[in-house]
């Protein structure tokens, strides 16, 4: 059965801007109403995406706290049951993205990025299932964004790698343990955006996807079309779709 979005709440963390903005727009378009998490973006960001959200014709909530502590997440899902009283879809969406070989990677940096990547998900995953489970009738669909470190070691990344592999296992446990009513799916993008905070040229981006088998980048929107499939399609748990053109057939 495909499941209508129309009303249903679905919060998207780290969607103030970049592909967690497009897929909480994705899913404001198909009729969710759409929970804001950001933590570090800019207020004139923050309020640019709920406008645009709610130019769609439903509504939207911003919430800014810190996703990777307990502190932060119930201070999210505080805000839900205030605001909305309900949820049906979470997107584990908010990232940390640091290159560093494994060597260099210190202390600090290892567990930050577990933090947000890894326990993050797991405290919304635990916090979303209990309130999921309130609704009428009971359930709601999570989806967890993931990344090469999936599909095997990413040298350059290496902390980050490590976190959504881990994440994928998450997803997989999770999705086996909250059935039947709740679903767990992942997706993982490949180039779709520049890498934030570095200067790229438009050769040096269409070289990156010119080795893909469709030589081609992607867009932000195709990841969020992508995560509305998953939030409809009923008999979907425990699946990931690869939005990377082909990335990873060709590591």
């Amino acid at each position: 059965m495909v499941i209508d979005l129309t009303n249903q709440v679905a919060l998207v963390t780290g969607s103030a801007h970049r592909v967690g903005r497009a897929i909480a727009l994705e899913l404001a378009r198909s009729g969710a109403h759409i929970m804001v998490h950001y933590y570090s973006s800019p207020p004139e960001t923050v309020r640019s995406t709920v406008q645009d959200i709610k130019s769609t014709g439903v509504d939207a909530y911003a919430v800014q706290a810190d996703v990777s502590t307990p502190e932060g997440v119930e201070q999210i899902f505080t805000a839900v049951r205030e605001k909305y009283g309900r949820l049906n879809i979470l997107v584990n969406s908010a990232s940390t993205f640091q290159k560093r070989g494994l060597l260099d990677v210190t202390y600090e940096e290892w567990q930050q990025t577990l933090a947000v990547n890894l326990t993050g998900p797991f405290l919304c995953t635990q916090a979303a299932a209990e309130i999921m489970r309130q609704n009428t009738p009971s359930g709601g669909v999570i989806i967890n964004i993931c990344d090469r470190g999936v599909d095997g070691p990413w040298l350059e990344y290496a902390h980050h790698g490590v976190s959504k592999a881990a994440l994928w296992s998450l997803t997989q446990v999770s999705a086996a343990s909250l059935g039947p009513d709740i679903r767990v799916n992942a997706v993982i993008p490949g180039p779709v955006l520049r890498p934030a905070g570095r200067s790229m040229s438009d050769e040096a981006w269409a070289e990156i996807g010119k080795v893909l088998p469709l030589q081609r980048t992607g867009s932000p929107e195709d990841v969020a079309r992508a995560v509305a499939y998953l939030a409809r399609e009923d008999f979907l748990t425990g699946a990931l779709i690869h939005v990377n053109g082909g990335e990873h057939l060709v590591r």
